[in-house]
């Protein structure tokens, strides 16, 4: 008569001690213990993306009215510039020479290589009148500015109300922290930001 064979349990079948209870058993299984690992790494990794590509500014001040308004939170684009250089026209946040530690928002009107002119309220490139029709309130002031090489010119919307380039100068290129892309806040507000697209400068002087 054979004697009855013991049926051996494989480790993976061996109950936990009484009174505990496994990771696995604790979040339903290897598997979703699996997926809750990915789940979190996969945020970070986006988290770190966006971070990298974009980054948050709130306005402060009138500085760029009536374009954008005091409060409003917006997204701002760091990729679009790997991609191509900045344009006259596009409302850029960027850290002033004078405070580089802070975020100013402005617009761009002088590239690189141009002269700038204002005067009477008006701003010239290379002998260009440039057409603002997002300026509400034209500066009083006046003078002249040549720009060299990754050089930018920006002014507020608001002229009589802002700390552009017409106060301190210039701006390098490698203070450009990227071009305002989205405001998400407040929600009446939102909505794409608004630049402008200037005709080339052989059709502005036609």
């Amino acid at each position: 008569m054979e004697e009855p064979q013991s049926r051996e349990v494989r480790p993976e079948h061996v109950p936990p001690p009484k009174g505990e209870i496994s990771l696995a058993q604790a979040f339903g299984g290897r598997s979703l213990l699996r997926e809750i690992l990915e789940t979190i790494l996969l945020t970070i990794l986006l988290f770190l993306v966006l971070n990298t590509v974009t980054g948050r500014f709130q306005v402060r001040g009138s500085s760029m009215e009536p374009t954008l308004h005091d409060g409003q939170y917006l997204v701002v684009s760091k990729l679009i510039y790997w991609l191509h250089p900045p344009e006259r026209g596009d409302v850029i946040v960027f850290r002033p020479p004078n405070h580089p530690s802070e975020d100013y928002i402005k617009r761009i009107v002088g590239l690189p290589g141009e002269q700038v002119e204002i005067r009477g309220g008006e701003v010239w490139v290379d002998g260009v009148l440039l057409d603002e029709p997002y300026v509400a309130h034209p500066g009083s002031y006046s003078g002249s500015w040549n720009l060299g090489e990754g050089e930018y010119f920006v002014l507020g919307d608001n002229r009589s109300n802002s700390s552009d380039s017409h106060n301190w100068g210039v701006l390098p290129k490698e203070n450009i922290v990227g071009k305002a892309w989205l405001c998400y806040w407040p929600p009446e507000e939102w909505g794409l930001v608004a630049h402008h697209i200037f005709p080339e400068p052989a059709e502005q002087g036609d």
